[in-house]
């Protein structure tokens, strides 16, 4: 492991939660962040899932691994992700429910992945509550993408992602209303949406620590 590797996941593992730390009672950002109309009433029952962002031991530094969703799927087709889904309520924590997720979509065991922890939980406007983790593998792994839902895996590099200079600020009508949104297009891929929120909020406290913690100096600013 190269010492700009190792010092990534040193600081990546004084920054997270711990995988089991207590959750919060409501998701500190999302969909709403930028746009009001898509925040959710404070009484409404958010759908809890779970994602995972898993950076790969590249000899050239740290990757993460996106799925790219496959365009006859109903919810999100073609969109950049990560690997997740719904948590199966009573059967599974939401940790578990990441890797099942990402064992099911691109055939990576759990045994493969270390978990580093969790962030902040992202709502959407579709009334998904979904928490992020983030796990470490090893290269040299075979991936076995499910043809069902997923039409492409690849890797972008963990240090662009977390360049604010990389997160585009941009809008699109949807359904007849303006939205914003952040990007991060790279070669060719467009990762967006709340996939890139969730990046967002990983950039944010890489560079500034836990939420309540002292800031460190960075050119991010918070949302």
């Amino acid at each position: 492991m190269s010492v700009e590797t190792d010092r990534i996941l040193k600081r990546l593992s004084t920054v997270l939660d711990p995988v089991d730390a207590p959750m919060e009672a409501r998701p500190t950002r999302g969909d709403g962040d930028l746009n009001e109309d898509l925040a959710l009433p404070a009484g409404r029952k958010l759908k809890p899932a779970a994602v995972l962002a898993l950076l790969v031991k590249r000899e050239t530094g740290l990757t993460v691994l996106f799925t790219r969703r496959a365009d006859h799927l109903q919810a999100h087709p073609g969109q950049v992700s990560f690997p997740g889904g719904r948590q199966m309520a009573g059967r599974e924590s939401l940790c578990e429910c990441a890797l099942r997720e990402t064992e099911e979509e691109v055939g990576l065991p759990p045994s493969a992945i270390t978990m580093l922890g969790r962030w902040e939980s992202y709502e959407t406007g579709t009334g998904y509550a979904v928490t992020p983790f983030a796990g470490v593998i090893e290269p040299g792994f075979d991936l076995s993408p499910d043809p069902g839902e997923v039409a492409e895996v690849f890797e972008t590099p963990f240090d662009f992602l977390m360049d604010p200079d990389n997160h585009k600020l941009e809008e699109r009508e949807f359904a007849g209303m303006l939205r914003r949104f952040y990007a991060m297009p790279h070669k060719g891929r467009y990762i967006w949406g709340a996939t890139a929120g969730m990046l967002r909020a990983l950039s944010i406290r890489y560079a500034q620590g836990r939420p309540g913690e002292p800031v460190r100096r960075s050119k991010e600013t918070s949302l």
